[in-house]
């Protein structure tokens, strides 16, 4: 039985982690699972924080930044629930999302995803012309997602090189050029697309019987449960060497300061804090009990995602003195 238009979920139908009402702001941020932005944003704000070793940071910059990681995750999530629609009504655990319980109509829906869309170049054409040059590219990787589970069952690693998109953006978004080195940007975005594949793939642990009988494609459905939390496992071995690389590449520019031993250690404690969290992350989802999935896929990975920040933060501020110092 589909819902009226702009009424909330009855109780017990919620979908995790969405909000209370029926307006259609309400709607919307749980048409695009609006608290799943803590994922991505810390890391597309890694980068900027590594790219204020190179160029100062100003405010309209980094409004615009938060722009555009909003705009661009607001439109690939979007897009995806349109084509998925169908699908999803299919699933008894995704059959209450707001289009096929008609709180959202595809006409609604499509008008967001376009706003959003227009809106990402344009907050990509306000930074800079290398931002603006790539922003169609993005886009397309973004929305491109929602039909990659009908041929590969590598779509976990698609949808995270999207997100591995954003500290590279973050980036380029401040300074307008590539890093250097120039592997460091590459392996902070590997970081955080074999990190977002590995949670994707636990997250997809759900769905393996449905996937299988609907004839799409994913690791768990395609592997089994047991080989999929195995790839998930070797991918966040990966995430972690990739951000050590990182930090042993010096992004914060550390090497040329004097009082540089603080700032470093606490880059370096980000790194073996997301090492412990997934390590702890893997212990809460065994093939026979996927009861703590939702602890494991949002809580600890958002935990994951704003301590690294966060220390990376407190880093960049100890060593540039303040954020004045860097233009803010």
């Amino acid at each position: 039985m589909k819902q009226q238009v702009g009424m909330p979920l009855p109780p017990g139908a919620r979908d995790g982690q969405t909000f209370e009402g029926g307006s259609l702001l309400v709607r919307l941020a749980n048409f695009v699972k609006l608290p799943h932005t803590v994922f991505g944003l810390p890391f597309a704000l890694v980068g900027v924080c590594f790219a204020t070793a190179v160029a100062p940071l100003t405010w309209p910059t980094l409004g615009w930044v938060l722009v555009a990681f909003t705009a661009a995750r607001f439109a690939g999530m979007g897009f995806n629930r349109i084509v998925d629609r169908d699908v999803d009504a299919l699933n008894p655990r995704t059959a209450m999302r707001e289009i096929p319980r008609g709180a959202l109509t595809v006409s609604q829906a499509t008008t967001a995803v376009v706003v959003m869309s227009v809106l990402f170049v344009v907050a990509a054409w306000q930074l800079n012309p290398l931002c603006l040059m790539l922003s169609p590219i993005a886009l397309l990787w973004v929305l491109g997602y929602s039909y990659t589970k009908r041929f590969t069952r590598w779509s976990h690693l698609w949808l995270g090189l999207g997100l591995g998109i954003s500290p590279v953006g973050g980036y380029l978004a401040v300074t307008g050029a590539w890093s250097e080195p120039v592997w460091m940007l590459c392996a902070l975005s590997l970081a955080v697309m074999t990190w977002t594949g590995g949670f994707d793939i636990l997250y997809a642990l759900q769905d393996a019987e449905f996937d299988r009988t609907q004839g799409l494609y994913s690791l768990p459905s395609s592997i089994g449960v047991q080989s999929a939390i195995s790839v998930a496992r070797g991918l966040h071995v990966v995430t972690v060497l990739c951000l050590a690389a990182v930090i042993a590449a010096d992004p914060l520019q550390l090497a040329t300061q004097v009082n540089a031993a603080l700032p470093q250690a606490l880059l370096w404690i980000g790194v073996v804090v997301a090492a412990v969290l997934l390590v702890w992350e893997h212990r809460l989802v065994k093939a026979n009990d996927l009861s703590r999935l939702d602890a494991a896929f949002f809580t600890m990975n958002g935990v994951i995602s704003m301590l690294f920040f966060a220390c990376v933060l407190a880093a960049t501020l100890l060593s540039t003195g303040s954020l004045t110092a860097v233009g803010v």
